[in-house]
């Protein structure tokens, strides 16, 4: 799907919350290529079932298609910012 900077809604398969995300791409990941990987779907675009985020299944891997940040603008989505905070936490308390 090509976005071309609009805002898209996307909804977290972790816990089916929407969010409206900032995005500007013309490429997406093709579900069917994670089969295969160690990575999940995290989030996918509600109209049209896209890939938008994948998390990896076992390391402190994960990526968005969208712009979490949205600046200036909403702050809907600044929690994978926070994920991603933790993450790192988490390795660092183990050293």
């Amino acid at each position: 799907m090509v976005t071309g900077g609009q805002n898209k809604s996307c909804i977290d398969l972790d816990t089916n919350q929407v969010y409206v995300t900032s995005q500007n791409h013309g490429f997406c990941l093709d579900p069917d290529s994670l089969k295969k990987t160690d990575f999940k779907l995290w989030f996918t675009n509600t109209d049209d079932k896209t890939v938008e985020g994948i998390r990896h299944k076992e390391k402190k891997i994960i990526a968005v298609q969208f712009h979490p940040e949205a600046s200036p603008g909403p702050f809907d989505c600044m929690f994978v910012f926070e994920e991603l905070k933790r993450l790192i936490g988490e390795d660092n308390a183990k050293r």
